[in-house]
């Protein structure tokens, strides 16, 4: 069993590397094995340092590889391929879609986007878009296209509970203050995309020997102020935010040959949210 949840020689290429959960798994892969390819839009010396950092924690693993890149720009993208192709002579072995715009709360990010949706400015939509959907497609063929010569590979993209359920909007309202905040509709549209083409690509290739799962987490714990806490507390079946850490095991997983009969699924990490 041990062998089968290994990453060693494992090519991992995780885009959104520089945020909360691309910061964990990245770091996950690593302790585990793998050569990782850690991509942002962020400038190159963050994800750099973030690297290092990695490269301390675990010295005698693969230092990870970093490419500063933008999903939303074709040229962009193609250049993360080519370094891909380049450091890894070729070889793939699972793409991690993380890259994506999201409204959140907490204390290290602006606060949630205030309109409704009939309020809600056509060009954040657009934006969200390019990103969470045309960007999530541009990666995954350039993806697709590295796999299917050696038959071979693994895709991990990652929905949202707003992709199975609509918001609970409560969450969001706060006592005291008289202006009630609202998830936006461009996350919950654009992730509601993802668990469906998670199962069209996995049908699509599933005889070419590429896996295409999704994993959906949920409230993933960033400094949220104590009103947020309390709310989610309130509307969570274990009452709490997900610690980071807990979402090392469910990516492991789906990147290892534990879970090598697995295709087309949708695995929830969300404490119970959806299940209420």
């Amino acid at each position: 069993m041990t062998d089968m949840f290994s990453l060693q020689g494992k090519v991992i290429l995780v885009t959104g590397a520089a945020g909360l959960i691309g910061r964990e798994i990245c770091s996950a892969y690593v302790e585990y094995g793998a050569r990782v390819v850690m991509t942002d839009v962020v400038p190159e010396a963050r994800l750099s340092s973030l690297a290092r950092a990695l490269t301390r924690k675990y010295p005698k693993m693969p230092v990870p590889v970093v490419v500063q890149a933008d999903v939303a720009d074709d040229a962009s993208v193609k250049a993360l391929f080519a370094r891909v192709a380049q450091v890894a002579h070729g070889r793939l072995d699972v793409l991690v879609n993380l890259a994506a715009i999201d409204a959140k709360f907490d204390a290290q990010a602006s606060r949630i986007e205030p309109s409704r949706f009939e309020n809600f400015p056509l060009e954040q939509w657009e934006k969200s878009v390019a990103v969470n959907c045309t960007g999530l497609v541009r990666v995954t063929q350039e993806a697709v296209r590295q796999m299917l010569r050696r038959r071979a590979g693994h895709i991990i993209n990652v929905a949202s509970t707003y992709s199975l359920v609509s918001p609970n909007q409560s969450l969001y309202r706060f006592p005291g203050e008289r202006r009630q905040k609202y998830k936006p509709v461009d996350y919950v549209a654009t992730k509601s995309m993802v668990p469906n083409f998670t199962r069209y690509l996995a049908t699509l290739y599933a005889r070419d020997g590429l896996r295409v799962n999704c994993i959906v987490p949920h409230g993933v714990d960033n400094g949220h102020p104590k009103k947020f806490r309390d709310n989610f507390a309130k509307l969570s079946p274990l009452g709490r935010l997900c610690a980071p850490a807990e979402l090392r095991g469910p990516f492991v997983f789906l990147a290892s040959e534990a879970s090598s009969y697995m295709t087309g699924s949708t695995l929830v990490v969300d404490g119970g949210w959806t299940a209420w």
